[in-house]
């Protein structure tokens, strides 16, 4: 038996990579650094601390890293407060539905100021009953840590959690920490093969992702 969902926030419930890559690279470029093809792809998943060393050390960013995250995640804010969350379709209803019947986590890579900035423009914090950033544990995806944090706080066993993950480096995390994984592949930047290979079901958008598609897929892993 289920008990408990834990969603990927960025990529799963908002359109974000393009802005976090955006803001980034803008950074990048005004500090003399340079910008690299894959440098979105190996950010994905990162925390706070590991994205900004990153951009230190391989992206040629002369500052120091919290120095870095703080200016990518204003930059980020201010867009966020002018334009509103950018929810993906189908966000808000398959968050309802699911809220209905389990109790629900948010496992994130972003820092946590942004995280509660969108779920408060989306009106979706009180859905919420564990909402944990990378920041607040040693290690981001892929590292299962913010997945086992998660299911901690919602006082619920690992093994009987669904993982709702759309990258590679999150799908490896959630199946790291023996959840239930359902992978919605990022379309801007898609999971590897080998990654999405881990997922109990793939689907193509939120308005998949019901109760019975979960109970299903539960009842056939036990």
């Amino acid at each position: 038996m289920l008990e408990a969902v834990i969603f990927d926030l960025d990529g799963v419930l908002i359109d974000s990579e393009r802005a976090w890559t955006a803001a980034r690279e803008q950074l990048v470029r005004e500090r003399g650094g340079r910008w690299r093809a894959d440098a979105t792809r190996e950010m994905m998943g990162m925390s706070a601390p590991e994205w900004s060393r990153y951009m230190r050390d391989a992206l040629g960013v002369n500052m120091d890293p919290e120095q870095i995250a703080a200016e990518v995640v204003q930059g980020l804010e201010a867009r966020y407060r002018r334009d509103g969350a950018p929810l993906l379709p189908g966000a808000a209803a398959a968050v309802a539905a699911l809220a209905a019947r389990w109790a629900l986590g948010l496992a994130s890579s972003a820092n946590r100021s942004l995280i509660e900035l969108v779920l408060e423009l989306a009106d979706m914090r009180a859905r919420f009953q564990a909402v944990v950033s990378a920041e607040e544990v040693a290690h981001g995806k892929p590292a299962p840590d913010v997945y086992l944090e998660a299911a901690r706080r919602l006082h619920a066993r690992p093994e009987r959690c669904a993982a709702i993950e759309d990258s590679s480096n999150g799908l490896r995390a959630a199946r790291t920490a023996g959840m239930l994984l359902v992978a919605i592949p990022n379309r801007d930047f898609p999971p590897s093969a080998d990654a999405l290979a881990l997922s109990d079901a793939v689907i193509g958008s939120l308005g998949e992702l019901r109760p019975p598609l979960l109970a299903c897929l539960a009842d056939a892993r036990a």
